[in-house]
C-alpha cells in the first residue's frame, strides 16, 4: 500500500507539504490527490478529513480510505501499525473510509 501523510503528520513520515503539487493545498484538494495516485491518508484530524471524505465521495465514485492517528501515538507504534496493515491486507480491502489506530 502506498502512503501520504497529511500536513499535520510528523516530521518523521513524508508529508504533504513534501509535495509541491499538493503542498499548502486544502483538504479536498489533498484527498483528491491521494485518490488519484492510489494513496492511503494518515492524518492526525479527525475534525475535517471525515466530512471532506464525505463531500468526496458524493461528487466521486472513488476516494482514497483515512487512517486516523491520535496525537499521542509515538511514531514507532504508527510505523508497526501501518506494517501490520500492509502485511495483513489486501488492495481490495482499502475501500473508502475510515480506520482508527491503534488497531489493537
Amino acid at each position: 500500500m502506498k502512503w501520504l501523510a497529511d500536513e499535520n503528520f510528523d516530521n518523521d513520515i513524508i508529508r504533504v507539504q513534501d509535495l509541491p503539487q499538493i503542498s499548502g493545498e486544502d483538504d479536498p484538494a489533498m484527498l483528491a490527490w491521494a485518490t488519484t495516485n492510489g494513496r492511503v491518508v494518515l492524518t492526525h484530524d479527525l475534525s475535517t478529513m471525515i466530512p471532506t471524505m464525505r463531500e468526496h465521495l458524493r461528487s466521486a465514485s472513488l476516494c482514497s480510505p483515512i487512517v486516523l492517528v491520535p496525537d499521542s501515538l509515538p511514531i514507532g507504534s504508527v510505523i508497526e501499525e501501518m506494517l501490520l496493515l500492509d502485511a495483513c491486507s489486501v488492495e481490495s480491502d482499502w475501500a473508502p473510509g475510515v480506520i482508527y489506530l491503534p488497531i489493537g
